[in-house]
């Protein structure tokens, strides 16, 4: 078994990147994001520095005897990286993982992108999964979610699965939540950890669940009862050699659930900005760009297409005729390239809208007009 080793944790009032084994800290106002060099995700809270998610970690199954997991099979292919300049986010770490530690099946390339801002108790998480097989895969994808609130494991803990906003809570005292962004999980098992329960058949059996753990409390009175251990579980998905396919998921930490809940409201908002917008990279014009809006008039979705030159900080808005703020579109770094934002206004009444384009050489801004 490979050692997965902890650094020491230092507070810090700016990110820092510890090229030790490929391992990256990152220290945000009030969240500490550690990113091993196998691709763990764990949190802590600040300025304490005390853990609170111990391992975040990518399953994939494809049998009772083949599940790609983080202790057995993982070996690193490109080392994880603080990013000099995110594609996303106020920071980004990226590494890609494979299975050349055990050379079991299946034969999948993980590559993971940590998405953080300095403000936000939360972070996103992209995951893409490539089927390195000679033949087409059918893979359960799911997580390792090992909650440690407090650093603590004598119990005590309750673990919610909310049917209507589709997130998993942990609490006690305080709060910490895994939500999936990009679709709906199919299952969630719950148990209390124990040493040596990762191995591929009962990583399956919790892969293969079909049904919802909605409601578990580990006792802290009865001393043989340790911390929660958790799976999520998202349904099958067939993937053809050399296709992937891609999972955003979003963690958060904060003083109680009432917080972590809106920690995690704040990163849906930043994917929803990721996901909505278009890039080409390979069409960079020669200054700012703020197109029509197409088609205009419109009802209820339209497309706003803008040029950069350069990497900039955006700010994408929309404003009604009084001048007041209707919608804040996008708010972060761009590459160089055209961009596209698919602006969906089923929120608002007709009527005529400004939408504004503000970077880092000014702001420009067109009219667009919303008919139902």
């Amino acid at each position: 078994m490979k050692k997965l080793l902890l650094l020491g944790v230092t507070v810090l009032t700016f990110v820092f990147a510890n090229k030790t084994n490929a391992q990256v800290d990152i220290y945000l106002d009030n969240l500490n994001v550690y990113v091993t060099e196998y691709g763990r995700v764990a949190l802590y809270s600040l300025p304490d520095t005390i853990r609170q998610v111990y391992r975040t970690a990518l399953l994939v199954g494809t049998g009772p005897d083949a599940v790609f997991d983080l202790i057995w099979d993982l070996e690193v292919e490109e080392p994880t990286t603080l990013l000099s300049t995110p594609s996303f986010g106020d920071y980004e770490v990226y590494g890609s993982y494979n299975n050349d530690y055990s050379g079991a099946p299946p034969n999948v390339l993980e590559k993971e992108n940590v998405y953080c801002w300095q403000n936000i108790n939360a972070v996103l998480i992209k995951y893409t999964v490539i089927n390195r097989e000679a033949t087409s895969i059918d893979a359960i994808n799911g997580w390792e979610f090992l909650p440690r609130i407090e650093n603590s494991r004598s119990g005590g803990d309750t673990v919610t699965y909310y049917t209507q906003s589709k997130i998993l809570s942990v609490k006690n005292n305080k709060a910490v939540g895994f939500k999936v962004l990009s679709e709906e999980l199919k299952s969630v098992g719950s148990f209390y950890y124990f040493t040596d329960y990762e191995t591929d058949s009962l990583f399956w059996s919790w892969l293969s669940y079909n049904s919802f753990d909605t409601l578990f409390i580990t006792d802290p009175n009865n001393p043989s009862v340790d911390a929660p251990a958790i799976i999520p579980a998202l349904n099958s998905k067939t993937i053809a050699p050399m296709d992937s396919v891609t999972f955003y998921i979003s963690l958060a930490y904060n003083d109680n659930e009432e917080s972590m809940l809106a920690s995690l409201e704040q990163v849906q908002q930043k994917y929803n900005q990721l996901v909505s917008v278009e890039s080409d990279l390979n069409n960079i014009p020669s200054d700012y760009i703020l197109n029509h809006n197409y088609p205009n008039p419109f009802n209820p979705s339209t497309k706003i297409s803008f040029g950069l030159p350069q990497r900039s900080n955006i700010l994408l808005r929309v404003f009604n005729a009084l001048g007041e703020q209707v919608a804040e579109l996008m708010n972060g770094s761009l590459e160089a390239g055209t961009h596209t934002y698919n602006f969906d206004a089923s929120d608002l009444t007709s009527g005529i809208y400004i939408y504004s384009l503000q970077t880092d050489a000014g702001i420009i801004s067109n009219k667009m007009t919303l008919i139902k």
